[in-house]
């Protein structure tokens, strides 16, 4: 359960909805498997998982949803050699050409035919909607994957207005001047990896991994239109991540002292637990959030 990423989201209105009328309306778009002629199947799951009655979990004020991913995975070359086939059938016997139309039905009819034999991808989202903080926290690096879930839950409420976080400052600007002046904030650690690109027009990425970040060889790099767009932190002791200039968190590890606080519930109730590490990881996602928009200078509004 404990998020492995950070993809954050302002809400722009509050949540008009206790949890259990959440719940219900969940409920209504609840995950069904994939049918055999179906290539994509979402659905809410509930958030902590097996054994859990409901949708929502709900603790201290925040609320946890889950959304649940199969998809059929149709690998591209065997769909293209088998349209190869049949368009090759088709000018042999027929003896005339197969042209862009019918091959774009062809593939139809492959994919529709490949369906009920494919095998299946499944994938779980987990999300906290934070409303006194005004956050809405989505465990997910790909954006599309995010607003998936923001779309479902939108479709599910009738409506949720949200919007990406817009800083004062660059996050680029800000972390190329950390590195370059060795002027990292206190309450943050710089570890050993970090992604330069160049913003000219050569657009140059260069990866550094295993190198002292505050090293002349990085320092070197951080030359004219070169800027820091991803940097490995730790934050308080408390979790490391990858910070991007897109204000998303990447590869979250949390402390060991932070995820064994509640070990003394290992061998009870599995719910238990999850509902003990929840209230221990919600409010530590939501004063990260709130501690980079305010080192990037606070959310600009205009």
């Amino acid at each position: 359960m404990w998020f492995k990423n950070l993809r954050a989201y302002r809400m722009t209105r509050g949540l008009e909805l206790s949890a259990e009328q959440l719940e219900e309306k969940l409920s209504n778009r609840g995950f069904k498997a994939c049918t055999p002629a179906q290539p994509l199947s979402v659905g809410w799951v509930p958030a902590l998982g097996e054994g859990a009655q409901t949708l929502v979990h709900a603790a201290d004020g925040r609320l946890m949803l889950c959304l649940r991913r199969e998809e059929k995975i149709l690998p591209p070359s065997v769909v293209r050699d088998l349209v190869k086939e049949r368009v090759e059938g088709i000018e042999a016997q027929q003896g005339r050409k197969v042209y862009r139309k019918e091959k774009l039905s062809l593939k139809d009819e492959v994919v529709q035919d490949c369906l009920p034999r494919a095998f299946s991808r499944h994938a779980e989202l987990r999300m906290i909607i934070d409303a006194q903080a005004r956050w809405v926290l989505v465990d997910s690096a790909s954006a599309s994957r995010a607003e998936e879930a923001l779309n479902l839950l939108r479709e599910c409420v009738g409506s949720f207005p949200v919007l990406l976080p817009q800083t004062a400052h660059a996050p680029a600007a800000a972390m190329t001047s950390w590195l370059a002046n060795s002027s990292l904030p206190e309450d943050l650690q710089a570890r050993d990896e970090c992604e330069l690109r160049d913003m000219g027009e050569q657009a140059a990425v260069i990866r550094c991994r295993g190198l002292e970040l505050y090293s002349d060889e990085v320092r070197q790099h951080l030359q004219g239109t070169t800027q820091v767009v991803r940097l490995a932190l730790g934050w308080k002791e408390q979790m490391q991540f990858v910070l991007g200039d897109d204000l998303c968190l990447r590869r979250i590890k949390f402390s060991d002292a932070l995820v064994k606080e509640n070990d003394e519930l290992m061998d009870e109730d599995r719910l238990a637990r999850m509902d003990a590490d929840f209230a221990i990881m919600a409010p530590a996602l939501t004063a990260i959030q709130d501690r980079l928009i305010t080192l990037f200078g606070g959310e600009d509004n205009g």
